[in-house]
């Protein structure tokens, strides 16, 4: 019989049996599940419910059980309706009725929303710590690539120079970004639903607050009802999720264009390359194309979820079921993503000459600007005659640099012979020098500050 079952000549169909089984979704919260099946053992020892005795006996089962989910060897049943069940079950082989005590005081309800918690906090902290070695990627990167010029892009057109290091570091601020919210999604996490019932709360009056120092939690929930239903941890876990692929997807793209012939500038290695069914001379980016599509797939989790929380009426429903599915798939599928950036990043081959050869001399035209606004001409003048100076090299099939100085002095009066001397990237990157800027003083110190962030 099911554990809610009263009637026992009651069958559901076995489609009905299907659909209402979770048990291949949530077992794989086998161990929270015996972890807070342990402290609420001793819990019901401290009330009275259970004695000495019968504690150490359901622990030793416990512990035999969590010793079968560790090794692996724990044998699953086709009545194991879930995670839950599945435990209490094996607990009645090996310590005979005294299993039946377990669930006294305690819900389901509570049960999976606890082991929900745990497992999440503890999923959570592992992703800090994969996208922490991301970053260590990048900072290698940005060491390594140091004083390689690079041209940067708005709107995907050449805009203005910057080095190398100052793009892989940008990548760096955004994963740290993500890394801040998990952080606070754990701190967000940290109460314990266990003793809040099925929706009112217990009918025992259970030391909540000794339980949830038991398990490892800040404190209890303040609610039981809230406690039940509250799923806010599970959808912030699939939005930073989402927002992270999409920060990968981000860097992805941009690695995949720069890869390719027109660009030219980079080259991934054969382990992170693949070749074409037909065409021998192709090298697909396809694992920056993966990571690229899968962001999409994990804000299609996150959509779902919230599309199935949004009509909830009261503490549980069955809905809820669909709550771990996507969690776990995200977790595994960004976990996924992450080491294999991990991986193809460090070895990338960068070709900076060919990334000179195809930098744009117009991307200085704000360097001309800034100085004709050193000669005290306003910023606004200033854009407008160099923006006429980008049309006249045009016309002349010129290209910036070479424009003689009779024209640039045609241009603005105040044109002098130095406006031919700052006709070099160099020159450009270096005078971008303040705190986040792309000189190379500039991005050393960032660097530093970078580690100094990852070692904190």
């Amino acid at each position: 019989m099911k554990l809610w079952q009263v009637d026992s000549e009651f069958s559901a169909s076995a489609e009905a049996d299907l659909l209402n089984n979770s048990l291949p979704v949530d077992q794989r919260m086998n161990l929270v599940d015996v972890i807070g099946s342990k402290a609420w053992t001793k819990n019901l020892a401290r009330y009275g419910i259970l004695t000495k005795d019968e504690m150490d006996q359901m622990l030793d089962g416990l512990d035999q059980i969590q010793e079968e989910f560790e090794s692996k060897t724990f044998t699953y049943l086709a009545d194991d309706e879930d995670i839950h069940t599945a435990v209490e079950r094996r607990l009645g082989e090996l310590i005979g009725a005294l299993a039946g005590k377990l669930h006294s005081g305690r819900s389901r309800n509570d049960q999976v929303a606890t082991d929900f918690r745990m497992w999440v906090l503890g999923a959570a902290q592992e992703m800090v710590n994969t996208m922490e070695q991301y970053q260590n990627a990048l900072i290698r990167r940005a060491e390594k690539d140091m004083g390689i010029i690079f041209p940067g892009y708005t709107h995907f057109q050449q805009a203005q120079p910057i080095l190398l290091s100052h793009w892989w570091l940008s990548h760096f601020w955004a994963i740290q970004r993500d890394k801040i919210r998990l952080n606070n999604l754990i701190s967000m996490t940290d109460s314990m639903p266990l003793g809040s019932g099925a929706l009112s709360g217990s009918g025992f009056a259970f030391d909540r607050h000794a339980l949830a120092t038991d398990l490892g939690f800040a404190e209890p929930t303040p609610n039981s009802l809230d406690a039940i239903s509250d799923r806010d941890f599970a959808v912030e876990f699939l939005f930073i999720t989402s927002l992270t692929g999409t920060h990968l997807s981000r860097m992805a793209e941009a690695l995949v264009l720069f890869c390719s012939k027109e660009f030219g500038f980079m080259q991934f290695t054969d382990q992170f390359s693949t070749g074409s069914s037909l065409m021998p001379q192709k090298r697909n980016p396809d694992m920056m194309e993966l990571v690229r599509g899968k962001a999409g797939t994990l804000l299609g989790k996150l959509t779902g979820l919230m599309a199935t929380l949004k009509g909830l009426p009261s503490a549980y429903d069955k809905d809820l079921q669909e709550d771990k599915e996507p969690v776990f798939e995200a977790f595994d599928t960004l976990q996924l993503l992450l080491k294999v950036c991990i991986q193809a990043i460090p070895g990338i081959t960068v070709y900076p000459e060919k990334i000179l050869n195809k930098m744009d001399p117009a991307m200085l035209a704000t360097d001309l600007a800034d100085y004709l606004v050193e000669k005290n001409v306003p910023f606004r003048e200033a854009h407008h005659a160099i923006a006429k100076a980008v049309k006249v090299a045009e016309e002349l099939n010129l290209s910036l640099q070479h424009l003689p100085l009779d024209q640039w002095q045609r241009i603005h009066p105040v044109c002098d012979d130095e406006i031919l001397d700052l006709f070099t990237f160099e020159r450009s990157i270096a005078r971008k020098d303040s705190w986040g800027g792309t000189s190379k003083r500039s991005v050393t110190e960032q660097l530093a500050y970078a580690k100094r962030k990852l070692s904190a």
